[in-house]
């Protein structure tokens, strides 16, 4: 954990001094220590700075920089670098090039322009990064090493044929395992030979990158990929923590971001660290579930908010400034969720290529005076006077959603049953649903220890691995609650459809057959009918998307259809199980419908948000250490607010005013309440 090295939440982000001259530098550092900036990130990108041909490095650049930071009182972050290799790399050996999902080869250009399965590209890049291992091991201003930056893409080469080849030999062992788990049979795939299987992009397998015709082809392709990548990220690793055991070694992810399974990736990060960057329209509630999802990576321990803009975007169609007092409310977002660091992208505006409108601490202007750093500066002063209070507090959850990469990538390769089925967007739903009563969920994987919660929901669990089903039956069987939806139960973990009727091996649990399941366009509705008031609940609503048309097999039927030949059949069930319960959602029920089922469930277990009613665009969390507890309320509304807060009675750490069962708040403006048990 970070909080092992730092005395405080540290304050800054990503530095490229190697953009500018030294005086330049000089500069941004008076400016740095103004705004309270203790931490940067540098050597990026600047492979190419320090190693001009295969033999030649030239380190002295980077020791100027990184001396004079120290000697000012800022902690680095030194980046490997390698996340964008040098053009002599590129002209000499070119096999380090990237081939595209439609099979052409990439010249030079761009950056993640390496191929992970290229020899050339692990060669130099572990030596490049010995290097400096070697070189800044024992200085003094290195806080932490990153690895690269926002691994991703894919590539389709020779290199990646040949290797991928050799991974399905290590997870199938023989062509029979393989040709059984990939259904091969069907239009004549039978393979009889290693050297017959080739990549599926759209020079084989696939119609569009969503589009597959054998799905466990692709789906174990997408599993190679990110294991690929996490290669190359391991012996990184592995080269820095050998010289360096007890350095904090990361790097910086990007959310809910398809082509890397991050749950794999977790053990390889000593502290998760993501880069955040939402968009003007994007819901706060999304944002909320991309920092759960980040910090369920490890658990529930402490994150790094590793990158933000200040300001404003480059690369969206419309690239919105951040308000007046949204960068603050949105830094204190991330803080509420468990990050122990408030960082950005980028400290000074590159002068030329694809960033230069990408919002900075410092704009091109190249002084203080400017309503962006003022703002950097405020919050830095802040964060300065919290200094190490909330460093290694824990947000606690009572509820869990699950979220799972294979079953992403399986549901969304799924040649039906809807085009307009996105996994995220589903959970999303259903987070939502939490988010807007405030009650604090934790995203977890398959492999989490479920004994924790009361509540566990897993939307669209299409993909039931080995195991599972047996996991959940125990978890309800003891007295939790479990909840999934349409669509679950479907397939095992090669995308080979569980036979004996859906939901598969989650059948028992649920006490429901599903024979048949419609998939209509999103505007086409049905009806949901209230059998008996539940909570809230009753009467009539609306769903579409999927509608699953089940029996009940001992399940209660809470709800039924209202329209349509299936009208009268169960679309929502319960069944009692032990001690427990397993509901079935078998339609995309609207928002009010999915509210009120939800908080008839929490009041079933006793979990609330602490809090009164529920003030539209205000957030409230809480993350706690020791005996203290932190609340954090969050007005993301244009206007000013008085909430409601009759189980709050603290200090706001932010004005180090007293708070008693209410609070008003500008817009856009944050609360943190400390308060004693």
């Amino acid at each position: 954990m970070i909080s092992t090295k730092i005395s405080k939440m540290i304050y800054g982000g990503d530095y490229n001094p190697e953009q500018y001259d030294r005086e330049t530098m000089y500069e941004d550092i008076r400016m740095f220590k103004k705004a309270k900036i203790d931490f940067v990130r540098v050597n990026i990108f600047a492979w190419a700075t320090s190693q001009k041909d295969e033999v030649s490095y030239d380190f002295q650049w980077l020791d100027e920089v990184i001396d004079t930071l120290y000697e000012n009182g800022i902690q680095v972050g030194i980046g490997t670098g390698t996340a964008a290799h040098p053009a002599w790399l590129a002209k000499k050996y070119p096999d380090v090039l990237r081939t595209e999902f439609d099979g052409k080869k990439r010249k030079f250009g761009g950056r993640h322009n390496s191929c992970p399965n290229s020899l050339s590209y692990r060669k130099y890049a572990s030596l490049f990064v010995g290097k400096l291992v070697e070189r800044y091991k024992k200085h003094p201003a290195v806080l932490l090493w990153n690895i690269s930056n926002e691994w991703g893409g894919a590539c389709y080469c020779d290199n990646c044929e040949t290797a991928f080849r050799v991974w399905l030999k290590e997870k199938y062992r023989t062509l029979d395992h393989i040709n059984k788990a990939w259904n091969t049979s069907f239009w004549g795939h039978t393979f009889y030979d290693w050297d017959e299987i080739v990549t599926p992009n759209l020079l084989s397998e696939h119609f569009g990158e969503r589009h597959t015709m054998f799905q466990g082809i692709s789906l174990d392709y997408a599993r190679f990929n990110s294991d690929s990548m996490l290669e190359c990220h391991k012996m990184e690793y592995d080269i820095i923590k050998e010289s360096i055991p007890d350095t904090i070694v990361t790097t910086n992810i990007m959310g809910a971001y398809k082509p890397l399974d991050y749950q794999k990736w977790a053990p390889y990060m000593d502290v998760i660290a993501w880069d955040n960057y939402p968009s003007i329209d994007t819901p706060v509630s999304y944002t909320a579930m991309m920092h759960d999802l980040m910090r369920g990576l490890k658990d529930g321990e402490p994150f790094m908010l590793m990158e933000q803009t200040p300001s404003q975007q480059n690369w969206q169609p419309y690239n919105a400034l951040k308000r007046p007092g949204v960068m603050r409310l949105w830094s204190y977002q991330a803080v509420a969720h468990g990050s122990d660091t408030v960082l950005f992208f980028q400290m000074r505006r590159s002068r030329g290529a694809c960033e230069k409108f990408h919002g900075a601490v410092i704009e091109h202007v190249g002084h203080e005076h400017t309503r962006v750093f003022q703002e950097v500066a405020e919050l830095g002063e802040e964060l300065d006077q919290l200094s190490h209070t909330l460093l290694n507090s824990r947000v606690k959850a009572k509820v869990a959603i699950v979220f799972d990469w294979d079953n992403w990538w399986a549901v969304e390769y799924s040649s039906g049953p809807s085009i307009s089925l996105k996994y995220v967007d589903v959970v999303h739903k259903y987070y939502k649903a939490l988010f807007d009563q405030n009650i604090q969920v934790d995203m977890i994987s398959v492999e989490a220890d479920l004994s924790q919660y009361e509540v566990v929901i897993a939307p669209v669990l299409y993909m039931v691995k080995p195991g599972y089903a047996k996991k959940i039956e125990h978890f309800v069987e003891k007295g939790g609650t479990f909840l999934t939806t349409f669509l679950s139960g479907i397939v095992d973990e090669n995308d080979l459809v569980t036979l004996g009727g859906y939901p598969g091996e989650l059948r028992k649990v649920l006490g429901i057959w599903s024979e048949e399941i419609d998939a209509l366009a999103p505007e086409h509705t049905n009806k949901i009918l209230m059998e008996k008031e539940y909570g809230t609940l009753e009467g009539e609503y609306s769903c579409n998307l999927l509608f699953d048309l089940i029996h009940s097999e001992g399940a209660e039927t809470i709800a039924t259809y209202g329209e349509d030949f299936y009208q009268g059949r169960p679309v929502v069930t319960k069944n009692k199980y032990g001690k427990g319960q397993a509901w079935y959602v078998a339609s995309s029920p609207d928002d009010e419908f999915l509210n009120g089922l939800l908080h008839g469930m929490m009041n079933e277990k006793g979990i609330s948000n602490d809090f009164a009613g529920n003030e539209p665009g205000v957030e409230i969390t809480k993350r706690i250490k020791g005996d203290k507890t932190y609340v954090f309320v969050l007005n993301h509304n244009r206007d000013a607010v008085k909430i409601e807060l009759p189980s709050v009675n603290g200090l706001n750490l932010l004005t180090g005013k007293k708070v008693e069962h209410s609070i008003e708040l500008a817009s856009y403006d944050v609360a943190i309440i400390e308060q004693s048990k």
